[in-house]
């Protein structure tokens, strides 16, 4: 077992534990995740910028390092905290261990404290910043509590434009704009028949034009949504060509922000495979992946260009929305579901048959 570290909220709480991964220390925003699998995903997930991730599974690693599994070839938390991590995994799919992978990473990871008093104490009291240290009593109690997730789109969205064709024939071309995209968005467009060019999260209206694709994609990402203005700008410019629009979890919070409505900060976020969103056109009820702090405020929403599409069963906030002045919609969830339930892929076949 690895030294002695501490994770130190800016409430005063300690939890001591033991390292494993990279050495180091950091201080990040501390939120947990419940899902059963999928910790590959989430630890190659960009939406967790700026985060210190707690899973409330108990024992994560014990199906090894899959890199077809990952969602991005960096890491997107700032550091991981789990009860267990497993020493021997056991899959024929697994390239090594977690452990080992963090070192390469530079991962900072931290197991046995109690991860489900951690999540209580969120659960209850709010998401807060926390910070990995070999001691406590060095702790900046001020510069914790003034922490904040910043300059996070641009720190992960790609620097340079790039295609991805399908194996077969072009059926149609999209542009992905990368806000801190999972690679499961691309791969279902391509999967389907799209060219895909992912663009840099500046990407204007005029850039879109001059590609000439049949659509645009809005991706996930990190941070608060109400931090790029310039995006939204540039997103309700995009709206304004006629072209199909389809975003996704940021991507959504963007296309209601470019149009006039707000967002807000969730307690402590939906983050894990195991949320009920209902579909108010249908009424039928889905289980849905999610990662997210932040959620767009219905009541906000424009109702001559804009109608609440999905809404979530356990705490009502909106969940998707279809615009009216333009074609295009959007869900807070991840229909490319990864990891999760897929009961929501059908979305990417609405979203093309838009383009059609």
């Amino acid at each position: 077992m690895g030294k002695t570290a501490y994770l130190v909220l800016e409430n005063g709480k300690t939890f001591q534990g033991q390292r494993f991964g990279a050495d180091g220390q950091v201080t990040a925003e501390v939120v947990f995740t419940t899902g059963m699998t999928g910790y590959l995903e989430t630890l190659t997930d960009r939406s967790y910028w700026g985060q210190i991730v707690a899973h409330t599974f108990p024992l994560i690693g014990n199906y090894g390092v899959i890199p077809a599994d990952f969602e991005s070839d960096v890491i997107g938390p700032k550091a991981y905290i789990v009860k267990h991590w497993c020493q021997a995994p056991s899959n024929f799919r697994s390239e090594g261990s977690l452990d080992t992978f963090f070192q390469e990473k530079g991962v900072i990871g931290l197991c046995g404290i109690d991860t489900r008093t951690l999540t209580k104490i969120i659960r209850e009291k709010g998401v807060m910043n926390g910070a990995i240290v070999d001691d406590p009593t060095t702790v900046d109690f001020e510069a914790l509590k003034a922490y904040k997730v910043e300059g996070a789109v641009q720190a992960v969205s790609t620097k340079e434009q790039y295609t991805i064709a399908p194996e077969g024939e072009v059926k149609k071309r999209v542009a992905l704009l990368d806000f801190g995209m999972k690679d499961s968005i691309w791969k279902h467009l391509v999967k389907r028949g799209a060219q895909v060019t992912i663009c840099p999260w500046n990407t204007t209206a005029q850039d879109v034009k001059a590609l000439g694709v049949d659509g645009v994609m809005l991706s996930n990402g990190p941070g608060n949504p109400a931090d790029n203005l310039e995006i939204a700008q540039n997103v309700k410019d995009i709206c304004k060509l006629g072209i199909p629009v389809f975003g996704i979890c940021l991507g959504h919070q963007m296309l209601a922000l470019a149009h006039g409505a707000k967002t807000q900060k969730l307690k402590y976020g939906h983050r894990g495979g195991n949320q009920p969103v209902k579909n108010l056109e249908t009424g039928r009820v889905y289980i849905t992946s999610q990662n997210h702090g932040y959620a767009v405020m219905a009541d906000t929403l424009d109702p001559a260009t804009a109608r609440e599409l999905y809404r979530n069963v356990n705490d009502g906030t909106c969940e998707g929305v279809r615009y009216l002045d333009c074609p295009a919609f959007s869900v807070q969830f991840h229909p490319e579901a990864s990891a999760g339930p897929l009961d929501t892929e059908a979305l990417f076949d609405e979203f093309f048959a838009m383009m059609s």
